[in-house]
């Protein structure tokens, strides 16, 4: 059960993956969290940072789609600007919106990552399907309502998973 709770990497942040990185290893898309993972959970635009990001990986084409278990309106606001196709109400970690994602990119298991802030559903919901999965350090402190229960639940994983050696976050560059 914890081996679908042990991301395949751990990333402080989305500006450490870069887009480099992932075409070394064959990556061409990209499935990501949207809530503390590119911005804030209450931030309504992205940053001009994360817009050159997006950017970057847009350039080397590599394709993103936004999977949230957010709502249409939040999600929708976010990702139209940016042109990216979104998954909203995702019910992640169920993994049908992770093979829809899939379906909308035209892309193989082997040739995605998922970028999320949470085990229990990003992480765990990508695990389940044996994707790549990169966890990052939540963007904000604070979290919605169900975030919190769900990192009361993370902390008591992760320091079971600190004790087995197995958290290993990147060096801070």
């Amino acid at each position: 059960m914890y081996s679908y709770l042990i991301p395949s990497e751990f990333v402080r942040s989305v500006f450490h993956i870069t887009p480099e990185l992932l075409v070394e290893k064959g990556i061409k898309a990209i499935i990501t969290d949207l809530d503390n993972t590119l911005v804030e959970w209450d931030r309504p635009d992205a940053t001009p940072k994360l817009i050159e990001w997006f950017a970057s990986i847009k350039a080397a084409g590599i394709q993103v789609t936004i999977v949230s278990n957010n709502n249409e309106l939040r999600v929708k606001s976010f990702a139209d600007p940016l042109g990216i196709p979104f998954i909203f109400k995702a019910r992640k970690p169920l993994g049908k919106a992770f093979l829809k994602a899939l379906s909308i990119m035209s892309v193989k298991r082997e040739e995605v990552v998922v970028i999320g802030d949470q085990l229990l559903t990003d992480v765990f919901g990508g695990n389940r399907l044996k994707l790549h999965t990169i966890l990052v350090i939540p963007v904000a402190k604070s979290d919605g309502f169900v975030t919190k229960f769900n990192r009361i639940v993370e902390r008591r994983i992760f320091s079971y998973l600190d004790k087995k050696g197995q958290v290993t976050w990147e060096e801070e560059a």
